[in-house]
């Protein structure tokens, strides 16, 4: 195999570690908010999510871009051969993540009364956004050591640290969300007030699973990296340039690297808490009931967005991945493989997350009835309605990362403003003028990912000269997605006339469907051995392929 199929092998096969590990975590994530819901209804997952929300944005602040940048700067010195300002950045940003994480924590603690009472209306999540305050700063440290792995070249601490985090999270989110929504309703009773107060506190126990799970995550990575802290020190000897980095410049070179991705993701991220604040706003100035806009935005959050959220994942992690490959390869100006990463990246996404839009969209009741025993027509028309947003969030995620990894930074920043604005007006005009309430926050999350694919698509073609190969990369996947969700549908009524069991007909039809997908996908060379052979099991599926004589 020459140097260049093995760079796009470890590549790939980097990215493909995250992104199992990432769709593991998410379907993980998935099974627990099942439970998680039963316990505390849509009122209970309206302030689960609202917490989640807000802490979402002071962690996207304070640490979110650490693991990115981590990875960039590492990357670029152990490929310039200098391992101990490799060192020495991971030190520097472990410091900045203990100053950025604290601040973070306090600020949610100490702020979060005027947060959830004025900004977004749920006065009751204050109990889980308190409970979160601590985990700003683990998931900040945590971020950090991520990053320095990554940029090693290693996916595998942060692959595992991931599983172990999502398991450790959902067994502590069930078991303290039941803890203390007894608890609540004890204290509701006293107050006069029990189902409230139950759901409150129920939703602080969900939380609490969030700070155990990174804190386990934690303790793990800093146990591999104290294991191999030995073999670190044994490479310094082999750096070609002695000159250390003081940590001033350290500082100075993280906060410079820092800022544009920390603006890109806020920018990018912040949509979700506007969007709660937005939409509670406006619906209560129309005249809804409180009880009415916080059940519409539990579903939401706790349905519609874990659901489109799993195979999105995939996307978050192949961009993970990106950034230091890409970084590597465009410091030492090999341009052509660049374009090949990028060119590799996009059609992996693609043929995974279209097939996954129109399943979604296929089957958005019959999944809502076995996950959430929801059979209610506003949950399967919100699915419906958002499912194409699963391509477009994946497309615009990935490419953003392509943008970090070819150090255009600040594109994605001014892509992402300029998209913002504009979706706040569509959300504004679409629950003014249509009354289309929870509807309108999914058409115009659904038209801010379509928007930030365009803008930095043309971004990569302008700056890379690159134009991304159509047929095999879109066209191919989308017509066999069409069939594919064509015979899902077949498949489901057929089961459900005969077996009238729903929890049999949808994971059937399922299978089913990603049995066709994939045997039209080689049938029409949507992907080649060579391809094949980067994806994870790929031997097994090329074994699959030859035997249904496709390829």
């Amino acid at each position: 195999m020459s140097k260049t199929n093995k760079s796009e092998s470890n590549f790939l096969v980097q990215g493909s570690i995250l992104a199992i590990a990432s769709i593991i975590s998410r379907i993980i994530g998935l099974l627990y908010r099942i439970p998680l819901k039963s316990i505390i209804g849509d009122i209970g997952n309206d302030y689960y999510g609202t917490a989640m929300e807000i802490y979402s944005i002071l962690l996207l602040i304070s640490s979110y871009s650490l693991p990115v940048a981590v990875s960039k700067l590492v990357s670029a010195r152990v490929a310039g051969g200098q391992r101990k300002n490799a060192y020495r950045i991971f030190k520097g940003a472990m410091i900045f993540a203990f100053i950025s994480g604290t601040a973070a924590g306090l600020v949610v603690y100490f702020g979060a009364g005027f947060i959830t009472t004025y900004i977004v209306k749920t006065p009751l999540s204050i109990f889980a956004l308190r409970v979160l305050a601590p985990t700003l700063l683990i998931v900040a440290l945590l971020g950090v050591v991520r990053g320095f792995f990554q940029g090693m070249g290693t996916m595998m601490p942060s692959a595992i640290s991931q599983l172990l985090e999502q398991i450790i999270n959902a067994a502590f989110s069930v078991w303290m969300a039941y803890m203390l929504y007894q608890y609540g309703t004890k204290i509701g009773a006293v107050l006069g007030n029990p189902a409230t107060y139950a759901e409150a506190y129920g939703a602080a126990g969900g939380t609490f699973g969030t700070g155990a799970g990174a804190l386990a995550a934690l303790l793990f990575t800093l146990l591999v990296f104290l294991i191999y802290r030995p073999i670190y020190r044994k490479m310094f000897t082999r750096d070609r340039d002695q000159k250390m980095e003081s940590y001033g410049r350290i500082f100075s070179v993280l906060l410079l690297t820092i800022l544009p991705v920390l603006l890109s993701t806020t920018i990018y991220n912040i949509t979700s808490f506007l969007d709660t604040s937005v939409f509670k706003q406006i619906a209560h100035m129309q005249g809804y009931k409180a009880k009415d806009y916080s059940t519409m935005w539990g579903i939401y959050v706790g349905e519609y967005k874990v659901l489109t959220n799993v195979p999105i994942a995939i996307a978050s992690s192949l961009a993970a991945s990106t950034v230091p490959s890409l970084s590597t390869a465009f410091a030492s100006r090999n341009i052509p493989d660049v374009k090949r990463k990028v060119a590799y990246s996009i059609r992996f996404i693609m043929v995974i997350a279209i097939p996954c839009a129109v399943g979604m969209g296929v089957l958005a009741s019959p999944i809502l009835q076995l996950l959430f025993q929801d059979s209610r027509k506003m949950t399967e028309h919100m699915m419906q309605i958002g499912a194409v947003s699963i391509i477009f969030y994946s497309l615009s995620t990935l490419s953003n990362g392509i943008l970090q990894g070819i150090n255009r930074m600040n594109i994605p920043v001014k892509n992402a403003a300029i998209t913002l604005v504009l979706h706040m007006g569509v959300l504004a005009a679409l629950m003014y003028g249509l009354d289309l309430n929870i509807y309108a926050v999914v058409w115009a999350n659904t038209f801010f990912s379509f928007l930030m694919c365009i803008l930095n698509g043309l971004a990569i073609r302008k700056y890379l000269r690159y134009r991304q190969e159509i047929k095999r990369t879109f066209v191919v996947p989308s017509i066999c997605a069409a069939v594919m969700g064509g015979v899902v549908y077949g498949v489901y009524q057929l089961l459900m006339m005969t077996l009238h069991i729903n929890a049999a007909a949808t994971p059937i039809s399922i299978i089913v469907g990603a049995f066709v997908y994939f045997f039209l996908l080689l049938l029409l060379r949507g992907l080649r051995e060579k391809e094949l052979m980067n994806f994870p099991m790929g031997n097994l599926l090329i074994k699959i392929g030859k035997k249904l004589h496709v390829m």
